[in-house]
């Protein structure tokens, strides 16, 4: 029960589940002939059948020369057009090459997105720490609450700071606002003529973006087949590339492409993410669990767990299938987590010994990016000791007769899976991130729904925008199609936002 996939070793036998279940397993993902469902991805289909779109997220990590064809058009030579643009930028301003309206050398780089535009990049910036520049700093702002670019924009020097506005039609309302706000603040302390050596565009709406006072040669393109929680090895990627630089970048996207050829030529049991995606699904399914902890033991992928809540439960929390009837079973879980040793002080106690089970994905490495022997010893043997008390528990015999003896009781059978890799290298990571994505992929066609759509995230949006058009004329005029709890927040936020005002 070990796959070795690339340089991923995936330990599952500490997982609920036999040779017996294995194997109806893998009968199921036959029966629903994931093999050719993946296949089609890679072929440019358009399989996200909702929106009529292709999937191409691995042209992304396609090298140079080989063929990925969408709609019979090979994107590979686009895709590296755009990444050769991207390494230009990032060179000129390592160098200093590429400088602000002032002259002065780019030092801060704050990415301003949201979704995958945020989580994507936010994360890879912080795994890949010990390969980033020490000359340039990245901040990332997402929130449109303003107490976010308030604080990233905290003792920053606009004379040295690049923004990078992440938004592919140029029109996205949290993105947007942002980034405005982070103009004015620009042109307040340097002028209107600064905007255009301060700001470039991850977008495809040049007129937008030429109006905003961006010149058209900082825009990098994406495309509409690329979904925002698998647009990292993108533009969306930009301020990755200027932290590492276009090398570790291209390693990073190396390692992913390893991963999507493993997908394609693993079969059954050897196949990595097929295996991940049938193990969620029998935990889902028998074990009637409805929540996954993804435990990185690494500090440097804190950010990891945040970044698959968006890739796990935006592509897979639905309810209905293909066909058009409701699901009648469960789909995803509940993706949470954060880095061990933490979580071993705060919420482990549940997991070991509370009423629901949590299956664990716990991640390690042999070697740590600081250089202590000792203290990454002591991180690995906890990973190892979590993972063994969980799956076997101490029965009541083990423990000295007291008072508190029926407290100290473990069952065990708490379900892990353990991935470790020698180092959290550029590849490795970009590994990782393919072993998921592919997972959440196979896990989404036996289900058989649509993991590319996200129209729960969409409604959120409109109702936004209906909201927020009512403030003008909300005292004067009633809205009779809002309900009553709406209504009457509405009433007190206009109320209390008027006392602040005065």
């Amino acid at each position: 029960m070990t796959i070795r996939a690339g340089d991923l070793r995936i330990d599952y036998s500490k997982q609920m589940i036999d040779e017996g279940g294995i194997a109806r397993l893998l009968d199921l993902a036959d029966a629903r002939d994931v093999t050719s469902a993946f296949a089609r991805m890679g072929k440019g289909e358009r399989i996200n059948f909702t929106e009529g779109r292709a999937v191409g997220h691995m042209a992304l990590r396609t090298p140079r020369g080989e063929h990925f064809l969408i709609d019979g058009v090979d994107v590979v030579p686009a895709v590296w057009s755009v990444l050769d643009q991207m390494a230009n930028l990032a060179q000129a301003i390592r160098l200093g090459e590429f400088v602000g309206s002032t002259g002065q050398q780019i030092r801060h780089v704050v990415n301003i997105g949201i979704g995958g535009s945020d989580l994507g990049p936010a994360m890879v910036y912080e795994a890949l720490r010990g390969n980033r520049s020490p000359d340039i700093s990245c901040r990332f702002v997402s929130n449109v609450d303003p107490a976010d670019l308030e604080a990233n924009l905290a003792g920053l020097n606009p004379a040295e700071t690049l923004f990078i506005v992440a938004s592919k039609t140029f029109t996205t309302v949290e993105t947007l606002a942002n980034a405005r706000a982070a103009r004015e603040w620009l042109v307040s302390q340097l002028d209107e003529a600064a905007v255009e050596n301060h700001f470039v565009a991850l977008s495809t709406n040049a007129e937008a973006v030429r109006e905003f006072g961006i010149d058209t040669k900082n825009m990098f393109a994406f495309w509409d087949w690329v979904g925002g929680r698998f647009s990292v090895p993108s533009a969306i990627g930009l301020s990755v590339m200027i932290a590492v630089g276009p090398e570790v970048f291209f390693e990073f996207l190396g390692g992913m492409h390893m991963m999507d050829i493993h997908a394609f030529q693993a079969s059954g049991r050897a196949n990595a993410p097929l295996m991940l995606a049938l193990i969620n699904i029998w935990n889902t399914a028998a074990l009637k669990t409805s929540s996954r902890a993804v435990i990185p033991y690494s500090f440097d992928l804190r950010r990891f767990p945040a970044y698959l809540q968006q890739l796990v439960m935006e592509s897979n929390g639905k309810s209905t299938r293909s066909d058009g009837t409701r699901v009648p079973y469960a789909t995803s879980p509940v993706i949470w987590g954060e880095p061990g040793t933490n979580g071993q002080h705060a919420f482990m106690q549940l997991l070991h010994q509370g009423t629901d089970v949590v299956p664990i994905d716990f991640i390690g490495f042999a070697r740590s990016s600081a250089d202590d022997a000792s203290r990454n010893e002591l991180l690995f043997t906890n990973l190892l000791a979590q993972s063994r008390a969980l799956a076997f528990g101490r029965n009541i015999d083990e423990i000295p007769n007291s008072p508190a003896r029926s407290h100290r009781v473990f069952e065990g059978n708490r379900p892990s899976t353990t991935i470790v890799a020698p180092e959290l290298s550029a590849a490795v990571l970009g590994q990782l991130i393919a072993l998921y994505e592919h997972s959440t992929f196979f896990e989404g066609v036996i289900w058989d729904i649509n993991s590319f759509d996200q129209w729960g995230v969409e409604l959120g949006k409109e109702l936004a925008l209906t909201i927020g058009s009512t403030l003008a004329d909300f005292s004067t005029h009633d809205h009779p199609e809002l309900d009553s709890s709406t209504h009457t927040l509405l009433s007190w936020f206009i109320e209390h936002r008027q006392n602040n005002i005065q």
